[in-house]
């Protein structure tokens, strides 16, 4: 597996230009391993070549490897989270990427009052209005956080997350990115308790380059970390 070291040296690069380019430090920026199918073999490979974060889409893939790699890594959850689901993650997650509804929130908060824990999320938000995409509408994004704020304690929102377009048009991609740290920097002014922003999770194996340049202080890459895989 000695391309997965040859393609995180790729992609390490790629975000030390990206953030130089917008004169940025890299270090702010963290690289998140996407192992959606991929082998626990794999991700060990990964965390030996430095990868120190994974993200996995399905709470149950998240515990099956965590039972054989515990913390080694950190481990987030980046895909739609069904709040049945919660109990698989709550006591292993670093943090949630996709809070996007009140019936997920009282789930985490449930779970997380039980054993005793602050969890921290992102609130993911619909920025290019695709309707194959999750995550809350920009106008209702504010008055979400705030009734999280007040109501959840044992939720702590980090920042925000969002998906761009899958396109070839940079300037279409760009937008939505640039959309996500604008509203980011609206949240922020606000003041909102145990709310920061500091987290904009953000670009993926074909657009993290402009996300960096954009904001992005989390890319998700999986693709040119592990290679294609087949998702059927």
């Amino acid at each position: 597996m000695k391309f997965i070291k040859e393609n995180i040296q790729v992609v390490n690069e790629k975000i030390e230009n990206a953030a130089l380019k917008s004169n940025r430090n890299k270090d702010d920026i963290t690289l998140l391993g996407v192992t959606k199918t991929v082998d626990t073999d794999a991700i060990l490979e990964a965390i030996n070549c430095g990868i120190t974060n994974v993200g996995e889409n399905k709470p149950q893939e998240l515990a099956r490897k965590y039972e054989v790699i515990g913390d080694k890594v950190k481990w987030h959850l980046i895909g739609t989270l069904q709040t049945n689901k919660v109990k698989y993650i709550i006591d292993k997650v670093s943090m949630i990427h996709s809070l996007d509804r009140e019936s997920l929130c009282e789930e985490i908060q449930k779970r997380a009052e039980k054993i005793d824990r602050k969890i921290d999320c992102l609130v993911q938000v619909n920025i290019s209005k695709e309707e194959s995409k999750h995550g809350l509408e920009v106008e209702d994004a504010i008055e979400f956080i705030k009734n999280v704020s007040n109501k959840y304690k044992n939720i702590n929102i980090k920042g925000l997350m969002t998906m761009a377009p899958f396109t070839a048009n940079e300037d279409e991609i760009r937008k939505v990115f640039r959309g996500l740290k604008d509203l980011s920097l609206e949240i922020k002014n606000l003041n909102i308790p145990r709310v920061t922003m500091d987290e904009l999770s953000m670009g993926m194996s074909n657009d993290y380059e402009i996300a960096i340049e954009e904001g992005a202080t989390i890319v998700r890459v999986g693709t040119s970390i592990f290679g294609k895989r087949n998702y059927n």
